[in-house]
């Protein structure tokens, strides 16, 4: 499965990087070669990332990244991209039946969190399910605690699920299993949105701890 993810992330990557990589490096501190990367990626596929006046980023077509949702937390209780306005969000997709890239990318988070210390106490990390059949409230709160008290497990409907994943661009799939409970397929991306919910940074799969605080710090930095 890990392998399947890195294929599928390499892919939406590409995408990822046109439509945000550009803000995304400027903010981490990436240098020039990085930036340069990005900017022949987009000439070569012929598009240009925009961000609004408000400060939100626009994919290529138009498509902003990110957006509102109405999900349930691990409380039971309903929940909102209004309930996290004024703090900085921090969002990776996946489910607590993940063998592999889950477990490594929510303790990357959970250490990224205790790098910032103090500064860090504006974000709430949040995992989104991409499995709502087995992820009940009940089964994440279990679940998150696992990795930070600070943790939030949030779940929803299918169609909440898959409303919210297309608004970030995840790819999920089921994959039926011969022996044993079905997997699921998904890209492993951490999303950063800042206070007024605007998208502000993502961080590919593999980016250590200590990469993931010093880039949220500086993108936490920046202006809008």
């Amino acid at each position: 499965m890990l392998r399947f993810v890195r294929w599928i992330t390499l892919a939406l990557i590409v995408l990822l990087l046109v439509g945000g990589g550009t803000i995304w490096l400027a903010q981490s501190g990436k240098s020039p070669l990085a930036a340069a990367l990005v900017r022949q990626t987009a000439a070569l596929v012929g598009v240009t990332p925009t961000r609004t006046a408000a400060g939100g980023v626009v994919l290529p077509g138009g498509a902003p990244l990110g957006g509102p949702f109405h999900l349930i937390d691990d409380q039971g209780g309903p929940v909102t991209d209004q309930t996290y306005r004024g703090q900085w969000m921090l969002l990776y997709f996946g489910y607590t039946f993940c063998p592999d890239v889950c477990p490594t990318e929510l303790q990357t988070i959970a250490t990224a969190l205790h790098l910032l210390g103090a500064r860090g106490k504006p974000i709430v990390p949040l995992f989104v399910t991409i499995d709502p059949a087995r992820d009940t409230p009940a089964v994440l709160a279990r679940y998150v605690k696992l990795f930070s008290p600070r943790l939030v497990g949030l779940t929803g409907s299918s169609k909440q699920i898959a409303g919210i994943a297309r608004d970030y661009r995840v790819y999920y799939a089921k994959v039926p299993q011969t022996n044993g409970p079905y997997l699921m397929d998904h890209s492993s991306f951490i999303y950063l949105m800042g206070p007024h919910g605007h998208f502000r940074a993502f961080f590919p799969p593999g980016t250590s701890a200590a990469d993931l605080s010093r880039q949220i710090g500086s993108a936490m930095n920046q202006p809008g």
